[in-house]
């Protein structure tokens, strides 16, 4: 079961093609009939029965999203219904296909991006590939993804002893996107440790942390709060304010070192996990950078006396 940013839950399954394509066709009529207003022929085709597909249903079995990926590793018809966009929905439905993938064996995985999902798929390590094109009377763009194979991390335990070796591998910097310093990780004792010794031993370090919900980490007393609260000059941190920044799902950790631990949907610990990954950790800095310029500065933290 998952849970969306508003906490509504919802689930994401491999489903049987013949069994299921009376709901995969529901959502992706809506999605690319009706609202698009591709046609019906192009929207169907002989690749379906091949291929491997996964749907998002909601707590009461409606059907809400889909995607397919067929042997070669092509990934396609990813659509989520409109009042379901930019919940997570998703996010979770490209791991599911990720990890279909990585069970196959497959080396990398490509995908025609449509133009206005094209950030979307950088968030999830593609690049693009080429020039854009016309499809269906819509811009696209065809984006990659190696697989590189990273450590699947599937639980609390996992997430804290990635996350102790990020900040134990980092030089002098650490990037982290977190909803509310995810209880849980940020406040276990060892990755607390690691921070702490991080700070006292890189003179000059420094660990960026994007928040979206400053105010219920400080309700929530966290216990990294009067960490950086004695080491200011090392722990900075910021809130998105802007609407698309705010509806951003996924959560994760960088180091300089090209390491990092990345969770697709961030109020869960799954994910995955490379602590030599440079093009994909340089990928999920570049993508925090501007975030963090137009970003808050949580000065009230401070001022709150933490």
């Amino acid at each position: 079961m998952s849970t969306n940013a508003a906490d509504a839950p919802f689930r994401v399954e491999a489903v049987d093609y013949a069994a299921a394509s009376a709901d995969l066709r529901a959502v992706r009529e809506t999605v690319f009939v009706r609202e698009q207003q591709v046609p019906p022929e192009l929207e169907l085709d002989a690749t379906d029965p091949l291929c491997a597909h996964v749907l998002a249903r909601d707590a009461g079995g409606r059907p809400i999203g889909t995607g397919r990926m067929d042997d070669a590793g092509r990934i396609g018809r990813m659509a989520v219904l409109a009042d379901w966009r930019d919940r997570g929905v998703g996010a979770a439905l490209l791991q599911a296909l990720l990890r279909i993938a990585r069970e196959r064996g497959l080396k990398e995985v490509v995908l025609h991006a449509q133009a206005g999902a094209i950030a979307f798929y950088t968030r999830h390590g593609f690049v693009p590939v080429g020039e854009r094109f016309q499809e269906a009377g819509i811009e696209h763009q065809t984006m990659r993804r190696a697989l590189a194979r990273p450590q699947t991390i599937e639980n609390r335990e996992d997430a804290v002893t990635a996350t102790v070796d990020l900040v134990a591998g980092a030089r002098r910097h650490l990037w982290v996107y977190s909803r509310e310093l995810d209880p849980g990780l940020f406040d276990d004792p060892t990755v607390l440790e690691a921070l702490r010794a991080f700070a006292v031993r890189e003179r000059g370090g420094e660990v960026r942390l994007l928040l979206q919900d400053a105010a219920a980490a400080q309700r929530a007393h966290a216990p990294l709060l009067p960490l950086a609260q004695r080491l200011p000059s090392t722990f900075l941190f910021r809130q998105v304010e802007d609407p698309v920044d705010r509806a951003y799902a996924s959560a994760f950790v960088v180091n300089d070192s090209g390491g990092y631990y990345f969770r697709g949907l961030g109020h869960r610990f799954d994910g995955e996990c490379e602590r030599h990954g440079a093009g994909r950790a340089r990928q999920l800095v570049e993508a925090f950078k501007p975030v963090w310029e137009r970003a808050r500065p949580c000065g009230e933290l401070r001022a709150l006396g933490l």
